[in-house]
C-alpha cells in the first residue's frame, strides 16, 4: 500500500498521466543508481543518440536514483506508463518476475567477458524473457552487464566457511537470498540509499557491487577487505512501459530497438573503463586490503551455490527452466568456439 501511495504522489509531483505518457515528445529515463554511474554513462549516450536520430522531436530527461522513487518504485511507475524508461536489475525484479532471477544465479556465466556479451546480446531466451516481462505490462529492450561483482566485508573472505554469519546486504530477491544463506551467511535486505550508513553502523558487515558502484558510493572507506570471487556479473535490464511502446509510431519502434542495438558496444567498452578506473582510484585512496580468490577457492563457492539453481527452477517455473536451460547451452558453445579457435591458432 505504501508503495502505491509514493508512487501516486510521484506521478503527481512530476505531472504525468498514462493517458498522455504515449504521445509525449518528452521521454523520461529513470536510473537505479547515482551520476557517474555506467547507468548515468548508458543514459546520456541513448539521449544523445535518440534526440539526434529524431532531428529534435524527442528529448530525454534522465532521473538519477533517488529522484523519482526507490527501485521497486521505479519499475511500478514504467509498469503504470507514468513514465517512459527505467533499468530494472533482477535483484529486485525478481520478485514480482522471477524468471529473471536466472541472472542472479552465481557461477552460471562465463569468466570470459565477451563471452557473456556474445550470449546476452543474442540469446534466444530472450523472447521467454520478453513473454514474462510483458504479462507485467513491461517492454523488454535490452540486457546488460555492468561488469563483474565483487564482495566487501569487515572480515577476509576466502572460503565459504569465512562467510559463516555475515550479515550480508541483499536485496529481495529469493534466489540472491538462498545464495547467501548456502555460503553460510546471514542476508539482510537493505535499500541503496541506506546501505553505506548501515555498513558503517555495523547492522551489515558485508555487501556485494560492482567496482564502479563501490567506489562511487564510497563504501570501500567502511569495509576493511574488498574481494574478487567474480561470482556474477551485475547485469540489468532496460525496459519500457508496454502501453507506451506498443503505441509508438513503428519508425519510432524501429529507432528504439535500433539504438538500444547500437548502445551494446558503447556500454560494454565504457563499463570496462569505468570499472577499471575506478578500482584504481579504490587502491589509490585507502588500504582496504584486496583479495583475489583462485579458481580453487572460487570452486568452492560455486559447489555451495549449485543447489539455488533448483530453488530458482521451483520458482520460476518450466518456463525459467527454460530461460536456464537455454543461457547454459549458449554459454557452453560460446565458450567451445574460443577454445576451438585456440587450439586451432596453436597448431598453425
Amino acid at each position: 500500500m505504501f508503495r502505491k501511495i509514493v508512487t501516486a504522489a510521484v506521478i503527481a509531483a512530476i505531472g504525468i498521466f498514462s493517458s498522455s505518457a504515449a504521445v509525449a515528445e518528452k521521454w523520461r529515463f529513470a536510473l537505479e543508481e547515482g551520476e557517474g554511474s555506467v547507468q548515468e554513462a548508458y543514459a546520456q549516450e541513448f539521449k544523445k543518440r535518440i534526440e539526434k536520430r529524431s532531428d529534435g522531436d524527442i528529448s530525454i530527461d534522465i532521473y538519477p536514483y533517488g529522484a523519482l522513487g526507490t527501485s521497486p518504485q521505479l519499475t511500478e511507475l514504467v509498469r503504470q506508463n507514468a513514465i517512459q524508461l527505467a533499468f530494472a536489475s533482477p535483484d529486485h525484479l525478481a520478485s514480482v518476475i522471477p524468471e529473471v532471477g536466472v541472472f542472479s544465479l552465481h557461477y552460471l556465466f562465463s569468466d570470459e567477458e565477451e563471452f557473456n556479451e556474445q550470449v546476452l546480446a543474442s540469446t534466444k531466451a530472450q523472447p521467454l524473457l520478453q513473454e514474462a516481462y510483458g504479462e507485467q505490462r513491461l517492454q523488454l529492450l535490452s540486457i546488460i552487464s555492468e561488469g563483474w561483482t565483487a564482495w566487501t566485508a569487515n572480515r577476509a573472505i576466502k572460503t565459504p566457511g569465512d562467510m559463516e554469519d555475515l550479515k550480508m546486504r541483499t536485496m529481495t530477491s529469493p534466489v540472491v537470498q538462498e545464495t547467501y544463506r548456502a555460503y553460510g551467511a546471514m542476508p539482510e535486505p537493505v535499500i541503496h540509499a541506506e546501505l553505506r550508513s548501515a555498513l558503517q553502523s555495523g547492522q551489515l558487515e558485508g555487501q556485494t557491487n560492482t567496482i564502479s558502484a563501490i567506489e562511487e558510493m564510497s563504501l570501500y572507506e567502511v569495509q576493511n577487505h574488498l574481494i574478487q570471487a567474480k561470482p556474477l556479473p551485475f547485469i540489468t535490464t532496460l525496459v519500457a512501459a508496454q502501453d507506451f511502446f506498443e503505441q509508438l509510431p513503428e519508425e519510432q519502434q524501429a529507432m528504439l530497438n535500433d539504438v538500444t542495438d547500437e548502445m551494446r558496444r558503447y556500454i560494454f567498452d565504457r563499463q570496462e573503463e569505468l570499472n577499471q578506473q575506478r578500482l584504481e582510484a579504490i587502491e589509490e585512496n585507502s588500504d582496504i586490503e584486496m583479495i583475489t580468490l583462485t579458481q580453487e577457492q572460487r570452486q568452492a563457492f560455486r559447489e555451495k551455490s549449485l543447489p539455488v539453481r533448483d530453488v530458482y527452477v521451483e520458482q520460476a517455473g518450466e518456463r525459467g527452466k527454460k530461460i536456464l536451460e537455454t543461457l547454459s547451452e549458449e554459454l557452453g558453445v560460446a565458450q567451445k568456439k574460443e577454445s576451438d579457435s585456440s587450439s586451432g591458432n596453436n597448431k598453425d
